[in-house]
């Protein structure tokens, strides 16, 4: 198969200290493996960096090691770290609740350490926290999945505005984004921020979490009073790793960062076919090819006949049928597609997706935006402005919808430069 590079990157910004892992402590791993996450070079490190700290985790069940052990239960056997809280994002730590929930305060079985609900809570709620619990330095390790609207970047964002205030050290185990590193889409317009974007980033922004952590702490946490932000942002990067390799490239296991992403491909999808949210649509939750799988009750073969005429690449489009169990349209039959990747590397998820909504609202009369008040606002808030759904409304093709965006992809590219860690091929 023909790969072509995804994005790259330029220089480091110096002021994030960064770990490398000494040779005597080189850890050995399967020769399949090519990246080696923070998370494992921090280990390797014998957690070094966190020794003599009180420590709050910030994590969910992808903060693992190469051998799935989690770090919280590891850092807490080693008897080398000082956990005294964890937090739990949306899903919760362990990741028994569904979308748009999260556990709730409890003592975990495994640890005994007191983890505290943080899905939603603002920055307010978090200092209360670390003060509670008498936190020195956060760890932040969670897999991203390289969209504005994943909500485990805005939990990090929140954390370390709460750090600035409590005077905590911040610390983010990086891992790679598995969709790459090329920034696409449109950017987050003022007065259409929310909970899921919190500021002026691009819809597929193309970083990693300890790039964003170092753009957010730069140019947009809070100046405490002596004009400073984060008192030390720490980020411990992955090695062997490029900004043109997507997550099956990396050779590491990938754990469903929320129950609906159940697979690397699902993660390529997911920053196009979330904005079927926004509308009267199943995006296939419920089913077990979540955002691959996109239909509702009133769609028949039409629509995947149009969309594989358009030749988008990098996917095709199969008609398929099928029920999901739960969120829209649970328990109906549905009519519509599964989006096939036939190419990885070639996947604009977001291009495919204005494809999708312009022909579905070209050939059905039932096609909507989802049921709230005012209509229309949730692909909005997923869009970042009223600029998607007004060209939409008013019959614009899905290529001038998506060249209207592409200068703010441009300054976004440019702009997010010196805060990139990792090296890959310009486009």
């Amino acid at each position: 198969m023909k790969r072509r590079s995804l994005l790259a990157g330029a220089g480091a910004l110096a002021a994030a200290p960064l770990i490398d892992v000494p040779a005597a402590h080189a850890v050995q791993t399967p020769s399949r493996r090519q990246a080696m996450v923070g998370a494992e070079v921090l280990a390797a490190d014998d957690w070094k960096a966190l020794a003599g700290q009180k420590v709050g985790v910030i994590s969910n069940p992808t903060g693992i090691l190469p051998d799935l052990s989690h770090i919280v239960d590891t850092m807490h056997a080693s008897g080398k770290v000082n956990i005294v809280a964890v937090f739990g994002p949306e899903h919760g730590f362990r990741g028994t609740a569904q979308a748009g929930g999260s556990e709730q305060d409890h003592i975990d079985p495994r640890t005994g350490i007191m983890v505290y609900d943080a899905y939603g809570a603002n920055a307010d709620k978090l200092v209360s926290l670390y003060t509670k619990s008498g936190v020195e330095t956060v760890v932040f390790d969670i897999q991203d999945v390289g969209a504005r609207f994943y909500t485990y970047i805005w939990t990090m964002y929140e954390a370390m505005i709460a750090a600035t205030r409590t005077g905590a050290k911040f610390v983010v185990l990086d891992r790679p984004n598995p969709v790459g590193g090329y920034a696409r889409g449109p950017m987050l317009k003022p007065g259409f921020t929310s909970g899921v974007g919190k500021e002026e980033i691009i819809q597929q922004h193309g970083m990693t979490v300890g790039e964003l952590a170092r753009l957010f702490n730069a140019e947009y946490l809070p100046l405490d009073a002596n004009g400073a932000r984060l008192k030390e942002l720490q980020v411990i990067p992955v090695k062997n790793w490029k900004r043109d390799q997507l997550y099956a490239d990396t050779g590491l296991t990938w754990v469903m960062p929320s129950p609906n992403m159940p697979t690397p491909d699902t993660a390529l999808l997911y920053p196009g076919m979330c904005l079927f949210e926004a509308t009267n649509f199943s995006e296939g939750r419920g089913t077990t090819r979540p955002f691959e799988l996109i239909g509702a009750p009133y769609i028949d073969y039409k629509w995947a006949e149009a969309l594989q005429a358009k030749n988008i690449p990098g996917v095709d489009f199969r008609e398929a049928y099928f029920t999901p169990f739960i969120s829209k349209n649970a328990n109906v039959l549905c009519g519509g597609v599964q989006v096939q990747i036939t190419d990885p590397h070639k996947v604009e998820a977001i291009t495919a997706a204005t494809h999708m909504i312009v022909e579905a609202r070209r050939l059905y009369p039932g096609f909507s935006w989802r049921a709230e008040n005012p209509p229309g606002r949730w692909i909005d808030l997923l869009t970042g402005s009223d600029r998607f759904r007004t060209m939409l409304e008013a019959g614009a093709t899905a290529e001038e919808i998506v060249a209207a965006w592409k200068s703010e992809t441009d300054a976004w590219t440019a702009r997010r430069a010196k805060y990139l860690l990792y090296k890959g091929a310009h486009r």
